[in-house]
């Protein structure tokens, strides 16, 4: 391995998410900061939190619903009989 190249790995770097939690991690970077954490993450917290950009959201829900009106509206195929020779 060839010495000096590499950078200095901090094993107790502090971490500090937007929500204001702190912990530490290991980095090559003494201080980071981060937009999400596992205190605030909804899969880990249980909470949906969706972030809406031009009501994605409501039209993928609207679209989704149609979709199951026209299934339910849909009548059922009879299966075809095969007539004997």
């Amino acid at each position: 391995m060839k010495k000096d190249i590499h950078p200095t790995y901090y094993p107790q770097a502090k971490a500090t998410c937007a929500c204001g939690n702190t912990f530490s991690v290991g980095s090559t970077k003494p201080e980071l900061n981060v937009e999400i954490c596992s205190a605030c993450h909804p899969f880990y917290t249980g909470k949906e939190k969706l972030i809406d950009t031009a009501g994605r959201v409501e039209r993928f829900r609207r679209l989704e619903s149609k979709k199951k009106e026209i299934q339910a509206k849909k009548p059922t195929k009879k299966p075809r009989v095969k007539k004997a020779k």
